[in-house]
């Protein structure tokens, strides 16, 4: 294959998101009206300090911050989901935040998703209008969802490197399984989105390590954010050239890298960023789905976590999603319907597949 004929930016380094021929003509248009927000906010390179980092991350966060007036105001009222917030003590002594969404008319046990919000475990939160939009579609549509407000690497709720956020994480998901009777759930699920996703794969693999992997019944991922690896990118993940700067850029996330664990201790551990597993580790585990998009720059690692959990024996199903970038089929609820209901009917139906056995 020659160089023009590559896809994306391995054919033509000057190619953007916007000009990629393989984007969904709607999401073009909205980011062509709507701009990049996040333009003058630069990523610092990666020879920065962590207070540089963690001063980058609080900026994209106050930025995304700005558009939350416009996702309420297209936010649907979802008459018929009810939802309440509790707190519990996490591993750690904290406080740990739940939102639990359910239908208010209910018979029997239902499936129980245990979400992760995105945001690279540094930024985000789990009251962000496009998150709690997500859980209560899926609330509306008879699962009980519990979104986790876990403490963060950086912003708002930091500043509280690896393995905070990840040990609030498992901390939720052994109460909510726990609770399985005094919540009337059938099934616990855990899923989440780029950050979210890690965590998700994360909080499975420290079940496993720690004998309590029977409290998880699957794991959905989605873009997971999982090698680590952006300052330098590997050879074998290919989308981290190929679609660079889509959304996402390599130098962006290793500046994420460096907030959620400072002095870089952790590179290798798999808690940290799942892609450093061994498929031996992987044995045992749960079924597995993996969502990956076709023009993200992490689509490359969800997929060879995918091809791992293969080798390892692990029940699981690999998905693409086309002409969508980073988590894209998420996030244009209103401008590409059928693309989020998919997806949405795709997690819906694993969990109510893992409930039947």
């Amino acid at each position: 294959m020659d160089n023009q004929t590559r896809p994306g930016r391995l054919g033509n380094p000057e190619t953007t998101l916007l000009t990629d021929t393989r984007l969904d003509p709607r999401i073009r248009t909205v980011l062509e009206v709507a701009g990049d927000p996040f333009s003058g906010v630069v990523a610092p390179s990666g020879v920065a300090s962590y207070e540089t980092c963690l001063e980058y991350c609080a900026a994209f966060e106050r930025i995304a911050a700005d558009g939350h007036p416009i996702a309420d105001a297209a936010m649907p009222n979802f008459e018929t989901v009810t939802s309440r917030v509790e707190y519990i003590t996490g591993r750690d002594g904290n406080q740990v935040k739940l939102l639990i969404h359910e239908p208010k008319t209910r018979s029997g046990p239902l499936p129980c998703i245990v979400h992760f919000h995105g945001g690279g475990m540094v930024l985000m939160t789990a009251e962000d209008p496009g998150f709690r939009r997500w859980r209560c579609a899926l609330a509306e549509s008879g699962m009980v969802v519990i979104g986790v407000e876990f403490r963060n690497g950086g912003g708002r709720l930091g500043d509280h490197p690896f393995p905070a956020g990840l040990n609030d994480c498992a901390s939720a998901v052994q109460w909510a399984d726990a609770s399985r009777a005094a919540l009337g759930l059938n099934t616990v699920v855990v899923s989440g989105e780029s950050g979210g996703g890690n965590l998700a794969l994360a909080v499975a693999l420290k079940a496993k390590q720690e004998g309590w992997i029977a409290s998880i019944d699957g794991v959905y991922a989605m873009c997971p954010y999982i090698s680590g690896a952006y300052g330098a990118p590997p050879a074998d993940l290919v989308s981290l050239v190929e679609n660079d700067g889509y959304t996402l850029d390599c130098q962006m996330m290793a500046a994420m890298v460096r907030v959620y664990n400072p002095n870089g201790s952790e590179a290798n551990n798999p808690l940290a960023w799942p892609y450093q597993v061994t498929v031996s580790e992987l044995e045992g585990l749960p079924p597995h789905m993996i969502s990956v998009n076709e023009l993200d720059p992490l689509r490359d690692e969800g997929l060879a976590y995918y091809r791992m959990l293969c080798r390892a024996g692990v029940p699981v199903v690999g998905r693409t999603v086309h002409g969508t970038q980073h988590a894209g089929d998420l996030g244009f609820p209103d401008i590409t319907p059928e693309i989020y209901e998919e997806t949405k009917r795709s997690l819906i139906g694993f969990a109510v597949s893992l409930s039947l056995k």
